[in-house]
């Protein structure tokens, strides 16, 4: 398939002109090879990526998160990256999360947050949460015990937790001192796992062979 066709299916849902000023969405390496037979579906591209994917004979890369500078080994094989766009979008990485969780309805807040009502207690959902994320992270400064509405923000989205009207939050990549100061629940499931569910959504979007880059959190569990 022409690799302007397959980007064409990613873009009619998540429209490049919807990312963020600052993101690097889009083409991230166009090549004269247009004919696409197999693709590699990636969160992050990096050498090990590029690596597998040239060694499974794929043709091009689509991934996630998008490169601010591409290294020249990079330039023989095609690179599109979805992320903001793919953030904001209906049936995006939050809206993804949120379906693999077992929840059909949710608002949408803004374009990057999701609210679902729930009638369900932390320790409850910690334990829904910890299925996917086992580097799951929990703050409850208040000791609150019953959850009425959470909010979800795939990625690093600890700027929206008290700007949203909800008892917990859930996201990633939250920091030390917007922990220490919230009077939310926040659920700290990691970048990665919060994101990583997106590329079987590529792969539906895309209806090509593909390949799965393997990718596995930086972080590393340890079971003492």
């Amino acid at each position: 398939m022409n690799k302007y066709e397959l980007v064409s299916k990613i873009e009619r849902i998540a429209p490049l002109e919807t990312q963020e000023p600052w993101d690097c969405s889009g083409w991230i390496v166009d090549n004269d090879i247009a004919d696409i037979n197999k693709i590699m579906l990636a969160l992050t591209v990096t050498d090990d990526v590029v690596e597998k994917a040239l060694e499974k004979q794929c043709d091009m890369i689509i991934s996630h998160h998008p490169l601010f500078s591409v290294p020249l080994k990079y330039k023989h094989i095609n690179i599109y990256a979805s992320h903001t766009p793919m953030d904001k979008a209906a049936g995006g990485t939050t809206e993804t999360l949120i379906k693999r969780l077992g929840f059909t309805d949710f608002t949408v807040i803004n374009d990057f947050v999701r609210v679902v009502e729930v009638d369900t207690t932390v320790e409850e959902f910690s334990q829904k949460l910890f299925k996917i994320s086992k580097n799951l992270r929990l703050v409850n400064n208040k000791k609150i015990t019953n959850l009425k509405k959470i909010g979800f923000c795939a990625g690093s989205g600890s700027e929206f937790i008290e700007t949203t009207d909800v008892d917990a939050f859930v996201t990633g990549d939250v920091k030390y001192h917007t922990a220490v100061e919230s009077s939310k629940v926040i659920f700290d499931i990691g970048h990665f796992e919060s994101e990583i569910l997106i590329l079987e959504v590529f792969k539906d979007i895309l209806g090509i062979e593909v390949e799965y880059s393997n990718e596995k959190s930086p972080f590393i569990q340890f079971n003492i």
